[in-house]
This record gives C-alpha cells, sequence and structure tokens, in this order.
C-alpha cells in the first residue's frame, strides 16, 4: 500500500513538472517572438467575467421561498432557546428559594 502512495505520488510530481517544463518552453517562444505577457491583473478580471457568464443566478421566486424558510427556522430556534431559558430560570428561581 505505501509502495502504491509512493508511485502514485512519483506520478503526480512527474506530470506537475512536465506541466511546468512545458508553461516554460511556451515563454520562452512567447519572448522570441516578441509577444507581450499580458497583465496579471487584467487576465484576473477577464477570467472573473467569464466565470461570473457560468453562474446560474437563482430565480426571484427561488430566492423569496430561501429567504422565507429562513426566517421561519430563525423564529422556530429563537423561540425553543427562550422556552428552554424560560424554563431554566424558573428551575434556577424555585431551587434558590426566590
Amino acid at each position: 500500500m505505501a509502495e502504491s502512495k509512493k508511485s502514485s505520488k512519483k506520478s503526480i510530481i512527474a506530470q506537475a513538472e512536465a506541466k511546468a517544463e512545458k508553461i516554460t518552453k511556451e515563454n520562452a517562444k512567447a519572448k522570441a517572438k516578441g509577444v507581450k505577457k499580458p497583465n496579471r491583473v487584467v487576465k484576473y478580471f477577464k477570467d472573473l467575467k467569464s466565470e461570473f457568464k457560468k453562474v446560474v443566478w437563482p430565480s426571484k421566486q427561488k430566492v423569496i421561498n430561501n429567504t422565507t424558510v429562513v426566517v421561519i427556522a430563525m423564529c422556530v430556534c429563537g423561540i425553543v432557546i427562550w422556552g428552554i431559558d424560560s424554563g431554566l430560570a424558573a428551575l434556577l428561581k424555585l431551587g434558590l428559594g426566590g
């Protein structure tokens, strides 16, 4: 079992090294051609924009339904906690003779 873990780690490391080497070669080719590397900040925002296009936004009705469920759940939990707190306070008063 330990042998298979070592071999899988070695293969993962080999894949990562191959990928890094490929990127290094591509960067060297781009420099040789005089191609300017895009600004990282610009690339980040372009990627961000493309990711936002992939998001499936919920409908207005779905948001309203989910919000209603959360508010009701909060109220129920609040009432349960209030009941437990009141019960324990009554027991404490009874126990202390107050």
